[in-house]
């Protein structure tokens, strides 16, 4: 029987000021199920978005264990947590992340060239994917010669060039207009559906957590609330 996609065993991140000691995570006993789609809410100061890199394996916790397909992660050299972020995850970045002096091609082509894949079938899957998202015709262009939504689109094919089990978003929508937040949402859904992966995201917006199949609620950094709600809409 397959592991759980992630598990945190008593996760604890603490900062230490000099003055005094700041607990942003206190003890979070969590495990999420391959294929679920999950959203973390919670006000400022939750920890929820420290949460989300401690997923990421960008930050290392203070106290407890985390398991990424069932090895764990919390542990690992920077290294080794590279070459486990650019096969296991994906990331989509409020901020959309894009390299400015690649086209929107190139820039959904990075996670393969960064892993040493190069090949026409890598060119044909980022092709595909731009034209999943609606960009056929502006794989060209480069991220300033595109509005905000369409920069997120590009960063959605990024996220999912390389087949990743897991996908992490933080605020996918936070940057972008109801009516560009409803499409990348959209295509957010549709994308991950064909895929197949797991979806955790990071957001404050309750129109996007709705969609997803459990929500999970922060509040100084413990979990108070864990709503499964079943299939998405």
């Amino acid at each position: 029987m397959n592991p759980p996609i992630l598990e945190l065993r008593s996760i604890t991140k603490s900062i230490d000021t000099g003055a005094h000691r700041v607990d942003i995570l206190r003890g979070i006993e969590l495990t999420i199920d391959r294929g679920e789609f999950v959203a973390i809410m919670g006000a400022s100061g939750s920890g929820k978005s420290t949460l989300l890199g401690l997923l990421a394996g960008l930050d290392s916790p203070t106290k407890g264990d985390i398991l990424l397909d069932g090895d764990i992660i919390s542990s690992l050299n920077e290294d080794s947590l590279a070459a486990i972020r650019g096969r296991k995850i994906g990331f989509v970045f409020q901020s959309y992340q894009l390299i400015p002096t690649l086209t929107a091609e190139e820039n959904v082509l990075l996670p393969a060239e960064l892993a040493g894949e190069s090949s026409s079938s890598c060119i044909e899957r980022a092709r595909h994917l731009l034209d999943t998202v609606g960009l056929a015709e502006r794989r060209d262009h480069y991220p300033v010669q595109l509005s905000g939504g369409e920069q997120q689109r590009v960063a959605l094919a990024r996220a999912f060039m390389r087949k990743p089990p897991l996908l992490l978003a933080d605020e996918p929508t936070g940057n972008l207009d109801s009516t560009n937040g409803r499409q990348v949402l959209e295509l957010l859904l549709s994308l991950n559906r064909a895929e197949g992966a797991t979806l955790v995201l990071v957001t404050h917006d309750h129109e996007l957590a709705s969609h997803a199949t459990r929500i999970i609620t922060l509040k100084d950094g413990l979990v108070v609330s864990d709503e499964r709600k079943g299939v998405p809409a």
